[in-house]
């Protein structure tokens, strides 16, 4: 069986959720065309920037002496421990995230008043 590839990539459908998500928000809040467009951008500028940065990766000399499926398990628990940490940095960062984004935005209406 072959490798099945997804189009668009989870990333870019995440980033296409939040677009949309924000500029639901904004515009059911009444805000006009220039501050959604600005909410929209920042948000995927930093959210992209995040998820870039998630792409965890490690190397590891591992004892000449380990069979191969010492290796696999350890290979599997070393993954697991990795996405632990990345699930955990996630939230917190989405979380900073929101904060960045809703600061900008509001730093951008008192901009033009």
């Amino acid at each position: 069986m072959g490798t099945i590839l997804e189009f668009p990539s989870q990333q870019a459908q995440g980033l296409a959720f939040l677009d949309r998500q924000i500029r639901q928000l904004l515009l059911a809040k009444g805000a006009d065309h220039d501050l959604v467009e600005f909410a929209a951008t920042e948000l995927t500028r930093i959210y992209s920037r995040i998820s870039e940065s998630e792409q965890y990766s490690i190397g590891i000399q591992l004892p000449p002496g380990l069979d191969e499926h010492d290796r696999n398990a350890l290979q599997i628990e070393i993954n697991a421990g990795l996405e632990t940490i990345r699930s955990e940095n996630h939230g917190l960062m989405v979380e900073l995230v929101a904060q960045l984004v809703l600061t900008k935005v509001q730093l951008f209406e008192l901009s033009r008043r």
